[in-house]
């Protein structure tokens, strides 16, 4: 009995795809990934790998819209009109999770992929700062500690900074780059405030948003989704600072220079150690209701997992390869597709 459930349920699965295909019913014949933007340049390399190793199936289509408008997308349901993996460069949320459940996305696998860093970087011969996450969050937040937003120059938050105007081009509240600023440096920044622990304990709403809401008088510039524009402004502006992740620091070495926090360095190492404060994880997340009706999405997967390791694909083009325990443990989900629970995402 048990058996012909799970082949009834694989069979709905299927005929969901179908039904929910293109205009004419047709199914999809390649894998279609959506997500972040710091996740992207990875899973277009893990495409083109998945292409030369197998020569038969499409080549997958990856998108980069945000990490949060991927997961939006993702949990919206089951057939092939949604994707089938989303790339994010931070958790899915417990309350995202639930939309997914909701929606009947109810097979989620979670693949850790590698680590990143929060870069702060300035063009090459631009402005020189040792950052801490204090100095960044009176520098960007809308209220620091609850008060007035009255800082023009980086002078104005730290006399021992350059008295240069604070222009910060950074990623959009969509961006999983923007969910681990808030969450690695601003509310870092912002916890030992004065006052800040009473805040939180009766009114938890407030402390976040006087915590991760950011300045909107044009000293942090919303750049939108592509992270190469973030490169290219800070690149003509000597004055200015950048938000992005790691691989375009290494990417673009040439043109720009990364800066410290609390005095330590964004490297390789420095982030694979977490010594460095912006060191984040990278995931994708995959739907196990679409693995026998998307054809290529195993293999896919499994292209991940073959080219995450220190010396693989991934490593070279500026990710950083997860702790030993960390890339066994997921090795294991990339093969058997092991599925979280609510509980797992805390």
């Amino acid at each position: 009995m048990r058996l012909k459930l799970s082949i009834g349920l694989a069979a709905l699965s299927a005929l969901a795809l179908s039904a929910c295909g293109t205009e004419g019913g047709a199914t999809r014949d390649s894998v279609r990934a959506v997500g972040s933007s710091t996740v992207y340049p990875f899973a277009k390399l893990i495409s083109e790998s998945f292409a030369r190793s197998n020569p038969g199936m499409n080549s997958p289509l990856v998108e980069s819209t945000g990490s949060g408008g991927g997961i939006q997308l993702f949990c919206q349901g089951v057939g092939s009109n949604t994707p089938d993996i989303v790339n994010a460069s931070r958790r899915m949320k417990p309350s995202e999770f639930a939309t997914c459940n909701q929606n009947g996305v109810t097979g989620i696998v979670e693949l850790q992929v590698g680590l990143d860093g929060i870069a702060f970087a300035s063009s090459q011969g631009g402005i020189q700062m040792n950052l801490t996450p204090e100095i960044v969050y009176r520098a960007l937040a809308a209220n620091p500690y609850g008060e007035a937003q009255t800082a023009k120059l980086w002078s104005d938050v730290d006399p021992g900074l350059p008295a240069q105007p604070i222009l910060v081009y950074g990623p959009p509240s969509t961006s999983g780059t923007r969910d681990a600023l808030k969450e690695l440096i601003l509310e870092v920044g912002c916890e030992e405030g004065p006052g800040m622990a009473a805040i939180k304990e009766s009114d938890e709403d407030r402390y976040d948003q006087i915590c991760t809401e950011v300045r909107n008088d044009g000293a942090y510039v919303d750049q939108g989704e592509q992270d190469n524009l973030i490169v290219q402004k800070i690149e003509g502006n000597k004055q200015a600072v950048g938000i992005f992740g790691y691989s375009y620091l290494e990417e673009n070495a040439d043109k720009v220079q990364g800066l410290p926090m609390n005095g330590v360095m964004p490297t390789y190492d420095n982030i694979a150690s977490f010594d460095y404060p912006g060191a984040r994880p990278l995931y994708i997340y995959v739907k196990k209701q679409h693995l026998d009706a998307v054809p290529g999405l195993r293999e896919y997967v499994a292209e991940w997992a073959k080219n995450w390791s220190r010396d693989g694909l991934l490593t070279r083009a500026g990710m950083i390869a997860s702790p030993d325990d960390v890339l066994a443990r997921n090795a294991e989900a990339a093969s058997s597709f092991t599925t979280i629970m609510a509980d797992d995402l805390g």
